[in-house]
């Protein structure tokens, strides 16, 4: 509240009455602050027996004896999966605000939290193996945990800085209100799958998945579509411009069908996808006949033609998606 000290007219000295008021508002910030939580447990003894002395429980801590609460490793764990905020700066953060902790110490807050959140992980994979369609991802990443309590990833290595992949298999819901899933990293052909589709790159380790009848794979058109891209634009190579027109009418139909129903995109993919994949394949044999059999050509071509049959899965499923990459990109996972 800003007023005027003086509340009389300035011409006749009679009193002013409020007529009205000027009302701007800006927007503030209060900066997170530490606190130190004391715990006090009295002890009681009898003076008439002196025998036994009463005092109440610890609680217990997620880490015994252990400086921060709950709320600051929760807090710290955020930071770093959420927030894409590595746990260096982390420290730095802290340090401009009088809390001097070391990397390794809120590495190892990560890694105990991790340990304890193992049911919840456990409870994940379930879920994922109930689903009816997964999308794996492999992306690389940089694991950075270290002094960690209980077992870690296998995929993140032994030491800092080893190479993993993350994160593990997603389902990615048609309906908005089922958020997607992300489990721990995994590259293994035994990765946790449902009964059902399992949509993929060409990564050769999700074979033996299909081979016991588990799933179904759905290739990715854009790993098609990458290799005689690539082609084209290395230099003149009519067969992979005219490939790429052919794979672009695809992502037409996916660009006007995106948000539909599952029915509604089988439906239109039966209609205006199929001629197109019908017309291709006999054209990429063609075309494989009159190239040589060792350029990368003939590659890309056999990439495509080996992957036939899960590339065209989604001519009768709505649930799936052409493009992979598009479920990759939905949840992205940074591991630092």
């Amino acid at each position: 509240m800003i007023d005027v000290e003086d509340k009389t007219c300035p011409c006749c000295r009679g009193p002013l009455h409020l007529v009205g008021e000027d009302v701007a508002e800006r927007l503030g910030v209060v900066p997170a602050q530490f606190r130190v939580l004391v715990t006090r447990r009295p002890r009681y003894a009898c003076r008439a027996c002196q025998e036994g002395v009463v005092q109440a429980p610890v609680l217990a801590r997620l880490i015994e004896s252990g400086l921060p609460t709950e709320a600051l490793v929760a807090h710290v764990a955020i930071a770093k999966y959420a927030d894409h905020c590595p746990l260096y700066r982390r420290a730095q953060i802290y340090g401009r605000q009088g809390i001097d902790l070391d990397r390794s110490t809120l590495a190892d807050w990560v890694g105990r939290a991790a340990f304890l959140l193992r049911p919840v992980h456990a409870r994940l994979l379930d879920k994922l193996k109930a689903s009816s369609k997964l999308s794996p991802t492999r992306r690389p990443c940089r694991c950075s945990i270290r002094g960690a309590a209980g077992p870690r990833p296998a995929s993140c290595g032994p030491t800092r800085g080893t190479s993993g992949r993350g994160p593990g298999p997603i389902r990615r819901a048609w309906s908005t209100s089922t958020p997607p899933t992300a489990p721990l990293p995994s590259r293994s052909s035994t990765s946790p799958a449902s009964k059902g589709v399992l949509q993929v790159d060409g990564y050769g380790g999700y074979r033996p998945l299909a081979e016991t009848g588990q799933v179904a794979l759905a290739f990715c058109w854009a790993h098609v579509r990458r290799r005689f891209y690539e082609l084209a634009a290395a230099g003149d190579a009519p067969i992979a411009t005219e490939a790429l027109e052919r794979i672009k009418g695809l992502y037409a139909v996916e660009a006007d069908i995106r948000g539909l129903t599952a029915d509604q995109r089988v439906a239109a993919h039966q209609a205006r996808s199929r001629p197109i994949v019908e017309e291709l394949e006999p054209w990429l044999r063609s075309r494989l006949a009159a190239v040589s059999r060792k350029g990368k050509m003939a590659d890309a071509i056999r990439y495509a033609l080996a992957r036939w049959s899960g590339l065209t899965l989604f001519l009768a499923d709505g649930r799936i998606k052409i493009d992979s990459n598009v479920v990759e990109r939905a949840i992205r996972v940074t591991l630092r």
